[in-house]
């Protein structure tokens, strides 16, 4: 992918449902490109469709119409298995209940991924990437003994450790209390930093979104700014 591609690009992008009192548009034609090596806050009240748009921007849903590029490719010509493999070669995911699963270790969560796509070093490259998360000494301990600040890091971990393109966060601290989300914020920000990759963070802490370099504010639907 060249430098010069965005690593996403949205083209008319809706999204409606139907309920009992009809049709319900939650995103009203989006439009908008996010670069290489940007930090890009989705902002907007509860019910806003954030996180609608966090799942339309990595494949997990489909849009009404228009379509997502996600480095080079239209997520709308894959089918659901096309759309997952692109998904895991090209995106990392940190969310608010950080969705570890609970009888594996720590080094273990981490090196999943790795895993999954063989690679053959997926247990010191899990191992590095937990001591670079603060985690030397828990990489034996399982999700049930750790802190919530401890289980983000190690979502964290897992999700940098395939050197994704694009990290997509949801609500990364909205399970914990104000002390640790600064502290596992700034690690997401000192590692987007130095892999170069690009961070899409859905939250309505105005704090955290500050941090970021552009603010997409969402409101009934519609793009406000961006």
């Amino acid at each position: 992918m060249s430098a010069a591609t965005p690593v996403l690009s949205v083209h008319d992008l809706s999204k409606s449902v139907q309920d009992s009192s009809g049709v319900l548009t939650i995103l009203h034609t989006l439009a908008f490109e996010v670069q290489p090596g940007e930090s890009v806050a989705i902002v907007g009240a509860s019910g806003s469709g954030k996180s609608t748009l966090l799942s339309l921007l990595a494949g997990l849903d489909t849009p009404s119409t228009g379509s997502v590029m996600m480095c080079g490719q239209d997520l709308a010509q894959m089918n659901e298995d096309q759309r997952a493999a692109h998904r895991a070669k090209h995106v990392g995911f940190v969310f608010q209940n950080f969705q570890l699963i609970s009888h594996l270790t720590a080094l273990e969560n981490v090196m999943l991924p790795l895993e999954l796509r063989g690679d053959p070093q997926a247990q010191s490259q899990a191992a590095l990437m937990l001591e670079r998360v603060g985690l030397k000494s828990r990489t034996r301990h399982r999700p049930v003994v750790m802190s919530g600040g401890e289980q983000q890091r190690v979502a964290l971990a897992r999700a940098f450790v395939v050197n994704p393109d694009i990290l997509m966060a949801d609500e990364p601290t909205g399970s914990l209390d104000h002390e640790t989300g600064v502290a596992v914020m700034d690690l997401m920000f000192n590692l987007n930093r130095e892999r170069g990759t690009t961070l899409i963070l859905v939250t309505h802490d105005e704090e955290i979104a500050q941090r970021c370099g552009r603010r997409l504010h969402i409101h009934g639907g519609h793009l406000q700014n961006g």
